[in-house]
């Protein structure tokens, strides 16, 4: 079983790819930079909005899928600068208070649409 997961609560596909993917026991979500799903464009300017905006994006597809942010197992952040990550992190923690997800973490050498942050994440049903 494979199904594809959309919700106009996060950004639409700017590509040939789908939100997430859920099977029989995992959800697989494609990468969330931070584009506004209203405006359709990143509009927050520093790591900490950007990285909030990636946060609510995953957790609405996941909430498409009947999921919270708890069922996450492995999360993949690229960052567009290391120098970040200490900022970027303050963020993230706030939605991992309790038993957070394995993870990477590393530096890219650019991001769609100039995005400072992008996220993918793994999750159980």
């Amino acid at each position: 079983m494979k199904e594809v997961i959309h919700t106009d609560l996060a950004p639409k596909a700017v590509g040939p790819y789908s939100q997430a993917i859920m099977t029989e026991n995992m959800i697989f979500t494609s990468g969330q930079i931070p584009i506004d799903p209203k405006a359709g464009k990143i509009v927050a300017e520093t790591i900490e909005a950007q990285t909030e905006q990636v946060m609510n994006n995953l957790k609405a597809v996941l909430a498409t899928a009947g999921v919270g942010m708890d069922r996450i197992v492995k999360t993949t952040c690229y960052l567009a600068d290391i120098n970040d990550f200490a900022a970027f992190n303050g963020v993230y923690a706030q939605y991992f208070l309790e038993n957070p997800p394995a993870r990477s973490c590393f530096q890219v050498a650019a991001l769609p649409m100039g995005a400072k942050v992008e996220v993918e994440v793994v999750a159980v049903r």
